[in-house]
């Protein structure tokens, strides 16, 4: 078989296995917990930031975000269904290697698109080690380009509650990861010439 149909018969599965995974139903019932203090859920872990000024660092960070480049630069492996964010989209995020690596399939339930609010929240799907839901946001206000990045979520798999203390620290240290990323990103638009 040469390269070009075996690329072509793996892409075609990745399509089949993103349709099945859109039509799971998500692990937990508490939607939208990431997003309000309103919706009971389990604790949040959050990282919020400022991370730079301006309206073009504030383009920087949004597209980096919204085109699942935060998650590839924090390391994670990502396959998704659409090449940006939009509601309903499906991503499979893999962190580490055969046979230690963790399989992370999510489904974007939020996205917000606001003049100086960029971001979404995504849910876990079966297969995740966590049951719950993370939010991503980029806010441009007057006292600069804020981050914030809230999990909401709890193990759901029987090794992730017997490594509790690990899996929360993978967490935080992918949510420190993602806001870096974003600050990264942030600060070369800082340094771009105007246009």
């Amino acid at each position: 078989m040469d390269h070009q149909h075996r690329d072509v018969r793996r892409a075609e599965r990745g399509i089949a296995r993103s349709r099945r995974l859109a039509d799971l139903p998500l692990t937990y019932t508490w939607v939208g917990a990431s997003m309000s203090d309103a919706v009971p859920g389990p604790a949040r872990v959050t990282r919020a930031r400022r991370i730079g000024q301006g309206e073009p660092a504030f383009r920087a960070a949004s597209e980096l975000l919204l085109t699942w480049g935060m998650h590839r630069d924090a390391g994670l492996a990502v396959r998704a269904s659409d090449e940006r964010v939009r509601l309903g989209s499906v991503v499979v995020l893999d962190l580490g290697r055969r046979p230690f690596r963790l399989r992370a399939p999510c489904r974007v339930v939020a996205v917000i698109d606001e003049p100086r609010r960029q971001g979404f929240a995504y849910g876990t799907l079966p297969g995740h080690p966590e049951s719950g839901e993370e939010l991503f946001l980029v806010t441009l206000t007057d006292d600069g380009l804020q981050v914030l990045v809230q999990a909401s979520s709890r193990p759901a798999t029987w090794w992730a509650r017997a490594g509790a203390p690990v899996t929360r620290a993978v967490q935080a240290l992918l949510l420190d990861r993602y806001v870096r990323a974003l600050a990264r990103a942030a600060r070369a638009a800082d340094r771009l010439p105007p246009t």
